[in-house]
Parts: structure tokens; C-alpha cells; sequence
């Protein structure tokens, strides 16, 4: 699981300073061994769809041309990749989801410009950051056991914290009370005084 923090966290940071546009349909989340779907369309007139993966939109996923019909998939996804739709509107189904397959998808749409004899490219909608994760252990049952093991810590742990409190302050009050007994004990005086009237010492 971290192994896919560390590739989406940085592929999360470009997706949020790039700008976004109708383009971009978000951030799909799938557990591992799912499917996800990527809607491409356009609504412009384009001669090829190519579905590409990568921040830097080097790997083909997907190749389809209209003219001829042809459609070439990376090996890769072979046996895993299946597309519905009449082009330029176009469905494409990944199967047996992967944690290699964590990247941004995009939907790049190709036509022959006659005017400059270029090959024109720009985005359709659809494109996605697909997150495959591990199957999370907190959505598995529990079992009983453990369940109830957890709560005699819990009930064991309360305890042992009430009793450090009440000692605490019984140990306060103790202290308070020392404090006062030693303050009002009477100082015992000289019982040897001098009569000043008759002259006389007495004890």
C-alpha cells in the first residue's frame, strides 16, 4: 500500500498546480482486481483516439483509428481491455485492476490538418487519475475474538487510570491534613515563671 502512496502523492501534487478543464473527469478509485471504465469523447470531427497513459502521455494504451476500424492495444492490457461505443464517443473497460496500472489516463484525439500537412492532437473528455489500492484491511470483518479482546484492554486500561486518579487525590488530601495538624499543634510553654508579686520562684 505505501508503494502506491509514493507514486500517487506525486502524480496528486501535478494533477492539482496543472489546470484543469472539461477535459479532466477527476480521480477514480478502485480496489485491486476491480474495473473501471473511461468514458472518451470529443465533439469535434478527429480521425484516431488514442487512450494514453503517464503524466507525460507516452505509453499508448489504446490506438483506434476511424477510417479503417483498426484498434492496436498495448500488450500490457491484453485480455483486459475492452472498448464499446461509436467513435468519436467511445467506452473503454479495463479489467483486473493492478497497482501498476496507478497513473493519469488520457483521451487524445488525432486529424490530418491539410492546410500545414500535420497531424493535429488535442484532448477529449474523459481523461482520469486512476488509483488502484489494495483492498483495505479495516473493510474486512472482524472477528468476534478480537472484538472482545479489544474491549477487556479497554475496560482494564479505564481501571488502572481511575485507580491512579483516586490514589492521586487521596494522596492529596492526606498531605493537606499532615499540613494542618502540624500547624495548630499548641507550642507547650515555660511552666517556670517568676512571681513578680511575691519575689519567689515556682515551678
Amino acid at each position: 500500500m505505501s508503494a502506491v502512496w509514493l507514486k500517487v502523492i506525486p502524480i496528486l501534487c501535478l494533477s492539482c498546480t496543472a489546470p484543469s478543464g472539461r477535459e479532466t473527469g477527476g480521480v477514480l478509485w478502485r480496489d485491486r482486481g476491480g474495473a473501471v471504465t473511461i468514458q472518451c469523447s470529443t465533439s469535434l470531427k478527429k480521425d484516431s483516439l488514442y487512450l494514453k497513459k503517464g503524466l507525460k502521455e507516452k505509453n499508448d494504451v489504446l490506438f483506434e483509428d476511424e477510417s479503417s476500424g483498426k484498434q492496436t492495444i498495448a500488450k500490457e492490457f491484453l485480455g483486459r481491455l475492452q472498448s464499446h461505443g461509436q467513435f468519436p464517443n467511445v467506452s473503454i473497460l479495463i479489467k483486473n485492476l493492478t497497482s501498476g496500472d496507478t497513473d493519469p489516463y488520457w483521451c487524445i484525439y488525432t486529424k490530418f490538418d491539410t492546410k500545414s500537412a500535420k497531424m493535429i492532437s488535442e484532448k477529449g473528455t474523459g481523461s482520469v487519475l486512476l488509483v488502484v489500492r489494495e483492498p483495505s484491511d479495516s473493510m474486512k470483518q472482524c472477528d468476534p475474538a478480537s472484538n472482545e479482546l479489544v474491549l477487556v484492554s479497554v475496560v482494564i486500561s479505564a481501571a488502572v487510570l481511575l485507580g491512579i486518579i483516586m490514589g492521586f487525590f487521596i494522596w492529596i488530601i492526606k498531605t493537606k491534613g499532615s499540613s494542618s495538624t502540624v500547624k495548630s499543634r499548641r507550642v507547650p510553654s515555660n511552666d517556670v515563671y517568676e512571681d513578680m508579686r511575691g519575689g519567689t520562684l515556682r515551678r
